[in-house]
């Protein structure tokens, strides 16, 4: 599975320089001709038994003035610091759940998108050590849960949902997982990697 995950992604070092395009029900929200601030997330892979790779996922707390008790994956904005978006990526999930980098193989990149909260987000995808615990940072992070990647790449787990925002309706992916809804921008991205390796599955 590991050879198959890393052919289906975009190479390191450099992350793709383009961006997925707007879904139509998007377009009056993210081609408004702003800026999008750079972000980076990490896609964390770990395999604590012998064929069952899981990824690392986080509920931020209530308290958060972005996307408050959501279901993300561990990352946010790049900073002037950060050599790139790898870094980043390592530097946000060490600060929110204690993920020391040397505990982390990063095997490459998917499609990065856009949020309407003004994030162009590059996915980080990366192999975690099985030694690895969490800590969640208190200030950020409520909860730290596992989900098989068996679940996210089979279709039968993930569905189309239908709502109204901001005086129309949009459409977003759900996944819905021991009592956790995965959806929005963090449920896409899952989505790209699923499509990415299924196209290479045939």
């Amino acid at each position: 599975m590991l050879g198959l995950i890393q052919r289906a992604l975009y190479p390191l070092p450099t992350a793709p320089r383009f961006t997925l395009p707007t879904p139509e029900d998007y377009v009056d929200l993210l081609d408004d001709g702003r800026d999008f601030a750079p972000a980076a997330v990490l896609i964390g892979i770990v395999e604590r038994e012998p064929g069952n790779p899981v990824i690392v996922l986080t509920r931020r707390t209530d308290l958060l003035s972005k996307h408050p008790g959501q279901v993300a994956l561990p990352g946010g904005r790049v900073d002037v610091s950060d050599v790139d978006e790898v870094a980043a990526a390592l530097r946000e999930a060490q600060e929110e759940i204690g993920l020391h980098p040397s505990h982390v193989r990063p095997l490459g990149f998917i499609d990065p998108i856009r949020t309407f909260t003004g994030f162009r987000v590059v996915p980080v995808v990366a192999l975690i050590d099985a030694a690895h615990e969490s800590r969640p940072c208190a200030d950020e992070v409520a909860e730290v849960f596992e989900v098989p990647l068996s679940y996210v790449l089979d279709p039968r787990s993930v569905r189309k949902v239908e709502a109204d925002f901001q005086g129309r309706v949009r459409h977003y992916w759900q996944y819905d997982f021991a009592g956790q809804r995965i959806w929005g921008a963090t449920a896409s991205m899952l989505v790209n990697l699923r499509d990415r390796i299924a196209a290479l599955r045939g």
